[in-house]
């Protein structure tokens, strides 16, 4: 809650998707809650680059980054998050919500970034789309899809100017669509 006050934020809304979200179809619905209160901890160790924690109006340090750059701090949070839990004895299924909650999905923001700087350089080297996903793995259980799919609505929903229920819908599903602009 100190070292990343808008991952707290986000990571309690997440909670109370998902839990909700698996009781309705029958999983373990504390299950997801516990998850989601730890998915992203590996975010504590560099908060800053997560747009959630920086201050309304602060410029992003994302803008200073080559978007390759960008996309290692952003995806290592999966790495951190999991050694930091294997480092306090958290339990498997919670390392297996951390490991999961993104997937393979693409790291979209500075894949588009790299992809439009790769245009307008003379020397074109080709962005290759799979450098720009998480490693993995997918989500294994019931329980970790509706962590990865809460987390999704939870980071789309923050981003939208005015998130009323109509233009939810229009925004459809983001997974991977990590929030760091």
């Amino acid at each position: 809650m100190r070292r990343a006050p808008g991952t707290y934020n986000h990571s309690i809304n997440v909670a109370s998707i998902g839990e909700t979200a698996a009781e309705a179809i029958g999983a373990r619905g504390p299950l997801v809650r516990v998850g989601a209160y730890f998915h992203d901890i590996g975010k504590m160790l560099k908060p800053q680059y997560f747009t959630e924690n920086q201050g309304q109006g602060a410029a992003s340090l994302h803008e200073t980054l080559l978007p390759a750059m960008s996309r290692l701090i952003i995806v290592a949070h999966v790495k951190d998050g999991a050694d930091l839990a294997r480092q306090h004895h958290l339990p498997p299924p919670i390392i297996d919500f951390i490991e999961q909650h993104h997937g393979t999905t693409l790291v979209e923001y500075f894949y588009r970034r790299a992809a439009q700087q790769s245009e307008t350089d003379p020397n074109r080297a080709e962005v290759e789309e799979h450098s720009y996903r998480y490693p993995g793995p997918k989500p294994q259980t019931k329980e970790a899809g509706v962590l990865m799919l809460a987390d999704a609505v939870e980071s789309a929903s923050r981003a939208l100017v005015e998130p009323t229920p109509s233009r939810l819908e229009r925004a459809g599903p983001r997974h991977g669509n990590e929030s760091i602009a």
